[in-house]
């Protein structure tokens, strides 16, 4: 079975309700990892939840919503090895995965509407990385996350 982990703050959690029961149509297990209602919450909490899932191996590729998308990605793109990218179109979409092997896909719940997302999560999921040239580019990001670890302070 294909599993996916998906997250949202407040200002996504209906676009991530509607994702969810789109996804279970097409035979997904979705690993929830909150918020479970439209109460006001902080979406760093969500996004970090979102990228350990990731980091720790418990699922390949997530999805984060919040109001815009643009918290979430400030939040996952801080975690070594997270490639997250905020789409908002389906050209976004299937390019960020088959240039970038984008692990996190990123949308705005009160920028797009459902049709839209949908549309955005089906071409993200359908999407290979293509590799080659784009290997090598993908390389120097890898690069850099090993560089930064390895220069943090213990």
């Amino acid at each position: 079975m294909k599993k996916i982990a998906i997250a949202s703050d407040h200002g996504g959690f209906y676009l991530k309700k509607s994702v969810i029961a789109h996804l279970e149509m097409d035979s997904w297990e979705i690993d929830d990892l909150g918020t479970s209602n439209e109460d006001s919450v902080d979406y760093p909490d969500y996004g970090v939840k979102l990228a350990e899932s990731i980091i720790s191996k418990n699922v390949e590729r997530g999805i984060v919503i919040c109001g815009t998308g643009v918290g979430m990605s400030i939040v996952v793109n801080r975690f070594p090895g997270i490639r997250g990218t905020l789409c908002s179109d389906v050209y976004i979409a299937k390019m960020c995965r088959e240039h970038n092997d984008s692990n996190i896909l990123i949308m705005g719940g009160r920028v797009i509407g459902e049709g839209l997302a949908f549309e955005i999560v089906d071409t993200w999921l359908r999407t290979a990385f293509e590799g080659g040239r784009h290997q090598r580019r993908l390389d120097k990001i890898i690069e850099i996350d090993v560089n930064l670890k390895s220069n943090s302070p213990s």
